[in-house]
């Protein structure tokens, strides 16, 4: 019978990833195989607790920590986000999504918090990569695997407020953009750095030592290095250990900024699965916001509009909810994400499964990499 180890020592065998980490857990039952090196020269040997750019499901921690606001009232989802967000307080639109950059009307209706965690507030990247208004984003909403792309967050949202909104607020699911609004969100209303607050609401309370925006000096020695797939089929070093994650960005990004482990991902996954308990008993979130991040809070329309990046999934706060089984693994309610890095986590509230795969080659598309699908095949019938 094949194991969980076999699986992904087959794709560093055939050279596709350096190494991996994965874990499917069901209750009590935990399967971890940790596979190959950390990086190509094989210099060091992958191990449970090596430390990865997780990327967009940094997305699913950025949407709780604004839920904790929600649930401690300094802040409401029906909130305008203009209250703490001066740059959109009087967004526009595109008159038609395929309408120049300078076609444009005032927006029906201010931008909402529920609109921003839901990824319904207008910016963002549909199917269409073309239209002239994703062309403009473009400009602003770099790619959030390179952190420095980025300038600060009142600089990215002065810049941000001149790109005119794709869809009239509430009308799409657009993808990425909503979780760096997320991040300045809850720094403005905290009025706290947002690896501050995460810090303080949900990495300490969960145990979760090892996940952060940078990597301190004594951690780098298990930080792996990241790589970009080339034409020929070899590996490209993209960041190494001493790079992007040696210290803090000047804007902690909510869509992908975090680095973490796969154990620590593990204890984030069982929190969500517990109703927002700790495994020590700490409450992290309410039961009712948790239902709010695993539900899926789409239309059939907005849906359409992204279907480039959901694959029979619609989308909670922080992450895709499948709703229909096109693939063995899409089972109804299974909630999570993946990221640009070759990262993958998961949860299934019915059954109680968590799979976290963690790999360091990029991906080149939104399509998971051929070793997250048979990663998710194999935990389907684990």
């Amino acid at each position: 019978m094949t194991t969980l180890h076999d699986l992904l020592e087959a794709h560093v065998g055939a050279g596709t990833v350096p190494g991996a980490v994965g874990v499917v857990a069901r209750g009590d039952r935990v399967e971890i195989a940790a596979v190959g090196s950390q990086d190509v020269g094989g210099s060091v040997p992958m191990a449970r607790d090596s430390i990865f750019r997780v990327a967009s499901i940094t997305k699913s921690v950025t949407a709780a920590a604004l839920l904790i606001l929600v649930e401690e009232g300094r802040i409401a989802l029906n909130d305008p986000i203009r209250t703490w967000l001066p740059e959109l307080a009087e967004p526009m639109v595109v008159r038609t999504p395929a309408s120049p950059v300078d076609d444009v009307v005032p927006a029906a209706r201010p931008i909402s918090v529920f609109d921003v965690l839901a990824s319904q507030a207008g910016y963002g990247f549909p199917s269409d990569f073309t239209l002239p208004a994703v062309q403009e984003l473009f400009t602003v909403q770099k790619d959030g695997r390179v952190p420095s792309n980025f300038p600060p967050a009142d600089k990215w949202m002065t810049a941000l407020g001149r790109v005119p909104l794709l869809y009239q607020p509430g009308d799409a699911w657009l993808y990425d953009t909503c979780s760096v609004l997320q991040g300045v969100l809850i720094s403005r209303v905290t009025r706290q750095p947002l690896p501050e607050f995460l810090a303080e609401r949900i990495f300490q309370p969960l145990g979760m030592v090892d996940t952060g925006f940078e990597v301190p000096a004594a951690k780098r020695g298990r930080f792996t290095s990241f790589y970009r797939p080339t034409g020929d089929g070899s590996l490209e070093l993209a960041d190494g250990p001493d790079g992007e994650w040696s210290s803090l960005p000047a804007l902690p990004l909510g869509n992908g900024g975090l680095a973490s482990t796969a154990e620590d991902w593990l204890t984030f996954s069982r929190m969500l699965l517990a109703d927002g308990v700790a495994a020590n008993g700490r409450r992290v979130l309410t039961a009712g916001s948790v239902r709010m991040m695993t539900t899926d809070h789409t239309n059939p329309a907005q849906r359409h509009i992204g279907r480039l990046f959901l694959e029979g999934q619609g989308w909670g706060f922080g992450g895709s909810v499948d709703i229909a089984r096109t693939h063995p693994w899409n089972v109804p309610g299974r909630y999570g994400w993946v990221g640009g890095t070759g990262t993958a986590a998961h949860i299934v509230p019915d059954t109680g499964a968590v799979t976290i795969l963690l790999t360091q080659v990029g991906a080149t598309g939104p399509a998971p990499a051929p070793v997250i699908r048979r990663f998710w095949r194999y935990a389907s019938n684990a």
